[in-house]
């Protein structure tokens, strides 16, 4: 019964290279908020068929990178600065949420690894590459979720990802972002490795608030197009 039951397939396929290269063009601005995804030029583009692009596209919509209208098809999700607001406010909640408890669990050489996540977000910002932050940022709450023993929390997070890197993409290209962002980060690990739940818990909602700030201004000011 249990040989029945099992699926045989390549490491990554076709579709999940496709499904890579349009979220990260979306995240990238390489198509830009409202731009519309015409099946047949991605298919062009992707080298792929018509039929892994709609599945990329499905997916994407799941995420809520995409979007489709009745009249013009699928296109590039506009995050609105309501959006971000309320994305921003699960994001301080739940991450806030697991400073505190890893400040708490007092785990060995956890604020050495948060560091070194750091580190590496500060590499992909002197190297100008927005992936590398992104994926780098992403470890540190993986890590933040997992020490904290909040998968719960951190399925829900994960839920939101693609729409938070949407915005996160916005923000980290601000000017200074690279420095303040950076520093609050470490003032959230510096404050767990005190041990310090309080002090973590208003370090993190003080980033996140921030960060929402920046979000929400620049969807404001581009008349959130």
């Amino acid at each position: 019964m249990t040989t029945q039951l099992r699926v045989d397939r390549a490491q990554i396929t076709l579709r999940d290279l496709a499904l890579d290269k349009l979220r990260n063009a979306i995240l990238s601005f390489y198509f830009k908020p409202g731009e519309r995804l015409v099946e047949r030029d991605l298919c062009e583009q992707l080298g792929v068929s018509r039929s892994i692009v709609r599945e990329a596209l499905c997916h994407l919509e799941a995420e809520g990178l995409v979007a489709t209208g009745a009249q013009r098809g699928p296109y590039v999700a506009k995050p609105t600065a309501e959006d971000a607001r309320q994305i921003y406010e699960i994001r301080a909640l739940l991450e806030a949420m697991a400073a505190r408890a890893c400040a708490s669990a007092n785990i060995d050489n956890l604020p050495r690894l948060l560091h070194l996540r750091i580190d590496a977000i500060a590499e992909g910002y002197a190297a100008g590459n927005a992936q590398h932050v992104l994926a780098a940022t992403n470890d540190f709450y993986a890590l933040l979720f997992e020490s904290a023993g909040r998968n719960v929390a951190f399925a829900v997070v994960r839920s939101l990802n693609a729409r938070i890197n949407q915005l996160r993409a916005m923000t980290i290209a601000t000017p200074g972002r690279d420095k303040a962002g950076i520093s609050q980060m470490r003032r959230i690990v510096e404050a767990i490795a005190r041990g310090d739940g309080e002090a973590a818990h208003q370090a993190c909602i003080e980033h996140v608030s921030k960060a929402a700030e920046i979000a929400q201004s620049l969807l404001l000011t581009s008349g959130e197009k």
